[in-house]
């Protein structure tokens, strides 16, 4: 099985093509932001740890962790940011760590595991991945995909701000891809790149 992350600025299209390429036989898909979105559960790893450092009022009136009064904070504070990151990033990798053993019982032959940091976080695990796909793309078209998702301005811009200055590492287990285009055009891309790496042939897999 080929365990392989795809990462990228926000508005790169890697949810759209992950679903995309997901309908296809034996593949998989995980995203990572469903993932950290779980370990905020009332009972979840991350849930008294992010009450610890942030206080009650990220909580709704029933308790729960309001992810988008969590993200106003943390997108406006490098600092908050990066304890949000050291609190939930550990538990999103355990959560992916999970994911590849079940998708190795169930014979998938390729996981695609989403997420915007997983080139720039540093509690990711790299040795869980065979390869990396970095989607990019023109700010402005990314900056068009976000308001048509649904986000107002305010957000839109906040997010784009906030991951500026995201790049790849150099790297020969990154493989960038343009990212422009139609997502069934940026789909056929990554889907080429990933029947390449299973032609190298399954004993270069980490997960044989």
């Amino acid at each position: 099985m080929l365990v392989i992350g795809v990462a990228g600025p926000a508005g790169s299209g890697k949810s759209t093509v992950c679903r995309m390429l997901s309908r296809r036989p034996r593949v998989a898909f995980v995203n990572c932001d469903q993932l950290a979105w779980a370990t905020y559960r009332h009972g979840g790893p991350s849930y008294a740890p992010l009450l610890a450092r942030f206080g009650e009022d990220i909580l709704t009136g029933e308790g729960a962790v309001d992810r988008n009064r969590l993200g106003q904070i943390t997108f406006e504070d490098p600092a908050a940011r990066a304890d949000l990151e050291a609190i939930v990033h550990p538990a999103v990798m355990e959560e992916v760590r999970h994911a590849v053993r079940d998708h190795l019982n169930q014979e998938t032959e390729v996981l695609l595991v989403e997420g915007a940091l997983l080139l720039a976080s540093p509690y990711v695990d790299r040795s869980l991945f065979d390869a990396f796909v970095w989607l990019y793309a023109p700010e402005d078209a990314r900056h068009k995909r976000l308001l048509s998702s649904g986000l107002d301005g305010t957000s839109v811009r906040r997010r784009l701000q906030a991951q500026a200055e995201l790049t790849p590492p150099r790297d020969r287990s990154v493989y960038p891809v343009d990212a422009s285009g139609r997502p069934a055009q940026i789909a056929d891309r990554v889907w080429r790149l990933v029947q390449s790496l299973q032609d190298s042939g399954p004993q270069d897999s980490k997960h044989v």
